[in-house]
């Protein structure tokens, strides 16, 4: 049987709490995903090979732990440093601005521990995180949020009918494609649906192969499957701009705080017409990149 996803709140009895409410949308939600072996394995087999490190150590273990030290390393050596602690405490002020600019169900992608689900069920929203980490989706239904263990490129369920998507920590990098995660947000989003992005707080605009790093491990020891390269994108605000502007989503609003940039998107329509002017983008920005040299760090795999 086939459910209408997202549900709406017509016809939920008051006396419901949020708790309940994001529940029932999570269960409502997995019903609603295609079923059967072939796209159970189909699901299965695209998250594993986009995403497999971040289902294990020392992900998983920075995860149950609630700390690091965990990085994001580069082939030439450089870290990023990951706020393990930041995203396994309760949303901060930083976060309270960009969730009360969300509208209707919200789906958090990469949700991580899960702080943003649980204040969002708080806040009475109706929520739903998607992560590829189990650890991740393990600790945001333990804080009481409701999360599916999927990757954002798998089919999803209420595809076309989430109000908003947040894309935070850093998440607008999923993927190492900036411009084929907004077509993909596009498809999740209802019309004129709002997406939420954090952006680095450089002007940057960098498309990268990474590893997790605990820096607990000497080079030698590393052969699992976290230790495999990955792509992965940090993009600054005016480039996120330029590339939903090529996409032909619309600015809404764009503020800091904490030291943190946000950026919100209405999603472009009429969508089709949309997509077809962004594959044209995409295809003169090959051309262009195999003639000349482009900003972005491209690091061997």
């Amino acid at each position: 049987m086939s459910t209408m996803l997202p549900p709406s709140s017509s016809g939920t009895s008051s006396s419901r709490t949020a708790t309940q409410k994001t529940r029932e949308t999570a269960d409502a939600l997995e019903a609603d995903r295609p079923t059967g072996p072939r796209a159970r394995a189909d699901a299965r087999s695209g998250a594993e090979a986009r995403t497999a490190p971040w289902g294990t150590d020392p992900y998983a273990n920075a995860l149950r732990n609630g700390r690091g030290p965990l990085f994001l390393r580069r082939s030439d050596g450089w870290l990023l440093p990951l706020e393990v602690e930041r995203w396994c405490s309760d949303a901060g002020a930083a976060d309270l601005s960009a969730l009360h600019r969300c509208e209707g169900p919200v789906l958090d992608i990469g949700c991580g521990p899960g702080r943003l689900v649980a204040e969002l069920t708080a806040l009475g929203h109706r929520a739903l995180g998607i992560d590829v980490s189990e650890a991740a989706v393990a600790r945001t239904r333990r804080i009481g949020g409701s999360a599916l263990l999927r990757s954002v490129f798998d089919p999803l369920p209420g595809e076309g009918r989430w109000g908003t998507l947040l894309l935070v920590d850093g998440n607008i990098g999923i993927g190492g494609d900036p411009a084929a995660l907004l077509d993909r947000a596009a498809d999740l989003l209802s019309t004129g649906g709002l997406l939420i992005a954090e952006t680095s707080p450089l002007d940057i605009d960098e498309r990268v192969q990474v590893r997790l790093d605990d820096g607990r491990r000497a080079p030698a020891e590393k052969a699992g499957p976290a230790d495999r390269p990955f792509p992965w994108a940090r993009i600054g605000t005016p480039a996120l701009l330029r590339y939903a502007g090529a996409c032909g989503w619309r600015p809404a609003d764009q503020w800091s705080a904490e030291g943190r940039s946000f950026v919100a998107l209405r999603r472009p329509r009429p969508w089709p017409a949309v997509r077809e002017r962004s594959a044209r983008t995409s295809s003169q920005n090959a051309e262009s990149a195999n003639s000349a040299p482009v900003i972005s760090s491209q690091l061997e795999r």
